[in-house]
């Protein structure tokens, strides 16, 4: 259905993947993901999205799946069953005795599709004049988060916070980025230029959810309502 000069275009093949494919090869992935550290059975896992990336990139078959990935902007498996994981154990443990600490947001509260802004994730960021870079960590000395703004070659504002130990990694992670749009507000003024930023984290959690238009959660909520709040003051 894909060959190099006819068939199936990029996006379609994309669809595809992503509503047929990838839930197929994450089906019931918290009870097998401990066989992965076998090198050959993350190979035959890497070789399926390998197969389909070859047809999506209309590259040669020597092409590495790493630079595939790269190219047709699919997180790799590996990462992606890792993260699929976590999401499923985070979920778990609502019904612990320890339950996260998180605000419901209610459904009339939602961020209304026509409002919502499109999350780009940049490949080309080394000439933005605003960087922000953001962190959010639990550990056994407790739960953090942590914001660095950068205008050019300067420190413009350095935010830490310390958060209730019952909250989780990607809470702190949320909530940095929060705060981090937060700033920017009062930040970026009419004389930059151009009037953007680069946001920088290592929550792939975060990414998925903030791309997803069905998860509703409180953090995700207000990330989603203040980067439309700064789109309105370009």
């Amino acid at each position: 259905m894909a060959k190099l000069t006819w068939g199936l275009k990029h996006e379609a093949l994309k669809t595809i993947y992503k509503g047929a494919i990838l839930p197929l090869l994450l089906y019931g992935a918290p009870v097998w993901i401990d066989t992965m550290k076998y090198e050959h059975i993350r190979q035959k896992y890497v070789r399926v999205q390998w197969l389909i990336n070859i047809c999506r990139a209309k590259a040669y078959r020597t092409t590495s799946s790493e630079a595939l990935c790269t190219q047709t902007g699919i997180t790799p498996i590996i990462i992606r069953t890792e993260v699929a994981v976590k999401q499923h154990n985070i979920r778990k443990t609502r019904g612990s005795q320890t339950p996260e600490i998180d605000n419901v947001f209610e459904l009339k509260d939602w961020t209304h599709p026509t409002d919502t802004v499109i999350i780009t994730e940049a490949k080309d960021y080394k000439d933005q004049l605003v960087q922000v870079y953001t962190d959010g960590n639990k550990c056994e000395t407790g739960v953090g988060s942590g914001v660095v703004i950068f205008i050019g070659q300067e420190i413009t504002a350095q935010i830490k916070l310390k958060l209730d130990s019952r909250c989780l990694s990607n809470q702190a992670e949320q909530l940095a980025i929060i705060k981090a749009l937060e700033t920017l507000e009062s930040v970026i003024t009419t004389d930059i230029s151009p009037h953007t930023a680069t946001v920088f984290t290592d929550s792939r959690i975060t990414l998925d959810s903030l791309h997803n238009a069905n998860s509703h959660a409180y953090l995700i909520e207000e990330i989603k309502k203040r980067l439309s709040r700064l789109e309105g003051t370009k």
